[in-house]
């Protein structure tokens, strides 16, 4: 799945809107966070912007909702803690966003890990892990888009 979003994907959606391929962005909410900061490991440079909005992130396979992923090797390979650990520069050039609700009962403290990880600010607000948590905060998602994309170097 994510090599077919890297090379079919994203160059479709950057022709089809007469984009600047040097201005890609990526970001998600709960398992789609999880994706956002997942795929730019594949290829970093191709992102100026990645974002996880309450990214569903696990410590350990055990933890992990049942078909996430394939087995416990699929989840090693795709630990995005433990590779944010093993290098804080993963992203490259990409400016990073992370948010989690302040009563998420799923993924405050795995959010909190990677945040540590990259070294950068996790931002926290009042909400759980629903949709409620996240419709109150677009302007602030959409606001680091615009800004990250405005300043992608």
């Amino acid at each position: 799945m994510g090599l077919y979003v890297l090379d079919e994907v994203i160059p479709k959606a950057v022709t089809a809107l007469d984009a600047d391929p040097r201005r890609v962005a990526i970001g998600g909410l709960s398992m789609g966070g999880y994706g956002a900061y997942d795929l730019p490991r594949l290829d970093p440079s191709r992102f100026c912007a990645v974002g996880g909005d309450a990214p569903a992130i696990w410590f350990a396979y055990r933890d992990a909702e049942a078909g996430a992923f394939d087995s416990p090797s699929d989840f090693a390979r795709n630990n995005v803690i433990a590779a944010a650990e093993a290098n804080s520069k993963l992203y490259g050039h990409a400016q990073l966003w992370l948010d989690v609700g302040a009563q998420d009962p799923y993924f405050h403290a795995t959010d909190a890990q990677l945040a540590s990880a990259l070294h950068i600010k996790l931002h926290v607000w009042p909400g759980g892990h629903d949709s409620a948590y996240w419709n109150a905060h677009w302007n602030d998602y959409l606001g680091f888009y615009a800004h990250a994309l405005a300043t992608c170097r």
